[in-house]
């Protein structure tokens, strides 16, 4: 799926911005300037999930839907940052997932140049390059703790509260209120999306499978901040009532899948000792059934139907069609895979969308983002084991990833849905440095000795240690080190 106002050599020939747009847009721009550095996550997530990315600012050739225009407002107040305070843009520097997201965008840009080797390839290609890192960056440089982190799910909670007010109105009254703003796709929200008699809702996203999306992928992230600490119970539940209207006000499948898989995810708390053993389970259960069925085993994608309208199959043909056709896309990508059958055009599938577009190595580099995300994440999960809350939490957040892991097969995010995917990698980094931090507390130890009042103040900060770990060698370290450091102050010991 690719929207009309994004699509390769096309996209409006004019601006078509709202006033009532720009003026938000100026005023999220001012709030993202002034306000401190732990709060700018908040107008920036407001204006990019509630303002509808058919609002397009064109500038020459180039394209500016809103979130490009916030992404701006943002890489100014970050670099900003960066020259006046010396802030690292990533927090405790980089890791697997930032290196690895930098490859994926950048190899999937030239990829896409060298596919169809023309000017406008290169233009479509460095937008969408920019939107990729600029999210990313910008979620980095915003989410660097445990606070921002909670600050960010604590936002959406409250931004799904309108989203779900409005889909609930679509419901009732037949129609989205964001067709009288206008923009490139006011016809396209004026019109209903009816499936089997109900209406599909879809509030301010591109499309109703990424509204249910949306949804769907943050709902775990609720009892993330609630397990975390009782004092977000308020902010959690309401963000779990909402996230839940919003995955079933859009009759889709794909949503209610995903929604599923974060549930059961959760559910697995109580076996999460077992989880090698369920794992080896279900790959050794899928080839066996590989072996067995007439059809692959991917068939059995065509047999669920949640909604009594789904397009299941057409989920099937793509997987199959994909794997079939290895040689059209491997290397680079391929530019057409309409002869590859009936609607194939339509890759609702994050996997093989980044594969038939980008071809082989970006299609191996997202699942190794997704796999090295479940990693930090169980290894912060197995640290925190003896602080139940830390775990749980910890806990929640492997099971919004896998909401998304499972999302991808049904949709592919190409709306404002990519700002929440941006912000759990940005989380995700946030778990991977705790616990090291404890490990680095816990090897330096204090002796237990008396010192000097001047020492005694210096070290008063750090824990002492448990006493079965002093010694004679540490307390002999520690006074090279600090006569090192202090060579004119004397270490006493009375």
């Amino acid at each position: 799926m690719v929207p009309e106002h994004l699509a390769y050599g096309g996209g409006v020939s004019e601006t078509d911005l709202s006033p009532f747009i720009a003026i938000l847009l100026i005023l999220a721009g001012i709030l993202i300037f002034v306000l401190p550095r732990h709060r700018v996550i908040v107008p920036f997530l407001v204006a990019a999930m509630l303002i509808p990315n058919n609002q397009v600012l064109l500038i020459g050739f180039l394209h500016f839907p809103t979130l490009r225009i916030l992404v701006l407002f943002g890489l100014i107040r970050m670099f900003s940052t960066k020259i006046s305070s010396k802030t690292e843009i990533f927090s405790r520097g980089w890791n697997k997932i930032d290196v690895i997201l930098v490859l994926l965008a950048v190899i999937t840009a030239v990829n896409g140049v060298l596919l169809w080797q023309n000017t406008a390839a290169l233009v479509k290609q460095s937008g969408d390059l920019y939107t990729t890192l600029g999210v990313y960056f910008l979620m980095r440089f915003l989410i660097r703790d445990d606070g921002d982190a909670a600050r960010l799910i604590r936002t959406l909670a409250y931004i799904s509260v309108v989203i779900a007010g409005i889909m609930l109105f679509e419901q009732a009254k037949g129609w989205n209120p964001y067709a009288l703003l206008g923009g490139g796709q006011a016809a396209f929200y004026d019109s209903l999306m009816i499936r089997d008699g109900h209406v599909r809702a879809m509030g301010s996203f591109a499309h109703t499978l990424l509204a249910g999306t949306y949804g769907a992928i943050i709902f775990p992230l609720f009892f993330a901040l609630w397990w975390k600490d009782n004092k977000n119970r308020t902010p959690a539940v309401v963000g779990i009532l909402a996230s839940t209207v919003i995955t079933f006000a859009t009759v889709s499948s794909t949503p209610v899948i995903a929604y599923a898989g974060g549930i059961l995810a959760l559910c697995l708390w109580p076996v999460r000792g077992l989880m090698r053993v369920i794992r080896w389970g279900i790959v050794i259960t899928l080839v066996s059934l590989h072996m067995v069925m007439k059809a692959p085993v991917w068939h059995l994608i065509s047999r669920i139907d949640l909604t009594g309208g789904s397009s299941s199959y057409h989920r099937y043909q793509l997987i199959d069609m994909f794997i079939r056709h290895f040689s059209d896309w491997w290397l680079w990508g391929t530019k057409s895979n309409a002869d590859w059958g009936w609607d194939m055009w339509d890759t609702a599938n994050q996997y093989v969308g980044t594969g038939e577009a980008s071809g082989l190595l970006p299609f191996l580099l997202l699942l190794a983002i997704i796999v090295y995300g479940f990693k930090y994440l169980v290894n912060a999960r197995k640290a925190a084991e003896e602080n139940r809350n830390l775990a749980l939490h910890y806990w929640a957040l492997c099971s919004a990833l896998f909401a998304n892991a499972v999302a991808f097969f049904g949709i592919s995010y190409w709306d404002q849905t990519v700002v929440v995917w941006y912000g759990l990698l940005a989380i995700i980094n946030t778990a991977i440095v705790a616990p090291n931090a404890n490990e680095e507390m816990e090897l330096r130890p204090v002796p237990a000795v008396r010192l000097t009042p001047s020492l005694r103040d210096r070290v008063s900060l750090v824990p002492a240690a448990d006493p079965k770990v002093r010694s004679d060698r540490q307390l002999s370290e520690f006074d090279r080190s600090w006569r090192k450091l202090n060579p004119d102050k004397p270490v006493t010991n009375g």
